[in-house]
């Protein structure tokens, strides 16, 4: 690689972005630009460096072993930035540095991106990068500044911050069980036409009810149709192709407007909390606890629950 060349914080926080992207069009919708100026500016650099950073087709990007060795670098001297301006932003009480928040694509669209967008108002000497995406790392050397977490946790080695409760419900739409009728033991379920959400390596298709003795009935359902967006899964479900098992928060309106009906409701299933996990990359920055000081308050009084049935 080529010696003393001028390489800005931007320069790397923009590889970094880039080099985390399933495709250069994935990275420009994170970036906000357009796919011809990531193109440019990412040439720019390798021209700069004198070295190709990424191998590229129209769908996919990998990164060469020079890429490797800067992404290597980038994020250490990114952490080394932020957590310089951390420390001296703790001496003058200002938030600042650069955020880095995943969270899942559903939850993500409907409540933490908001949140994000009014966080950086309050802020503005903090940058924030948002990944949304089906399988939300949560390793502890994830890049990440936090991740926001909803189901079952198997890394117990990170710092867990709860920010709201979260159940999860069977249902199906009104139509759907008109014509199937409806499932009044967990057992009635392998005679039903189930959905399933694949998230989070969870075993998605073992269900497991607990009725009020405390009594644990694990079912193990055959999907008829399966996707790793909850959004799918909730239209086929509305759509009367069968019977879901799915986040409180995300069915609450459709079942107080009738969309869905609750099916099993004498049983309860695992719960599934809104948490975030702080890793060992800087967690407890000022800019992070910022955001979940807002985060929490934006989710009280619990909106999924605001006039609807609690599970």
């Amino acid at each position: 690689m080529a010696s003393n060349i001028p390489l800005t914080s931007e320069d790397l926080r923009f590889f970094t972005v880039v080099a985390a992207a399933p495709s250069l069009a994935s990275a420009s919708r994170a970036l906000d630009v357009s796919r011809s100026a990531v193109t440019q500016r990412l040439a720019l650099l390798e021209r700069r460096l004198r070295c190709r950073l990424l191998d590229r087709t129209t769908r996919h990007v990998r990164l060469t072993e020079e890429g490797r060795l800067l992404l290597g670098r980038a994020d250490h001297l990114l952490r080394d930035l932020d957590e310089l301006a951390d420390a001296l932003g703790e001496r003058n009480d200002v938030v600042r540095g650069h955020l880095r928040i995943a969270a899942p694509l559903g939850f993500g669209r409907k409540y933490v991106s908001g949140i994000a967008g009014e966080f950086r108002k309050h802020n503005p000497d903090v940058s924030v990068t948002l990944t949304l995406t089906d399988r939300p790392a949560i390793s502890a050397d994830d890049n990440s500044d936090l991740v926001i977490h909803i189901g079952e946790l198997r890394n117990s080695s990170l710092v867990m911050v709860r920010l709201a409760p979260n159940g999860r419900v069977a249902c199906a739409s009104p139509a759907y069980l008109r014509q199937y009728g409806e499932p009044l033991e967990p057992g009635h379920l392998s005679k039903h036409a189930c959905l399933a959400l694949r998230q989070n390596q969870e075993d998605v298709t073992l269900w497991r009810f607990t009725d009020r003795q405390r009594k644990v009935t694990p079912v193990r359902v055959t999907p008829v149709m399966s996707s790793n967006d909850g959004e799918a899964v909730r239209h086929w479900a509305l759509s009367g192709l069968g019977v879901m098992v799915r986040s409180e928060w995300d069915v609450a309106e459709d079942l107080q407007a009738g969309r869905l009906k609750r099916v099993l409701s004498q049983y309860r299933l695992p719960s599934a909390d809104v948490v975030a996990l702080l890793g060992t990359r800087g967690g407890r920055t000022a800019r992070a606890e910022a955001f979940l000081t807002l985060m929490k308050r934006k989710l009280q009084p619990i909106p999924w629950r605001s006039g609807a049935e609690r599970v």
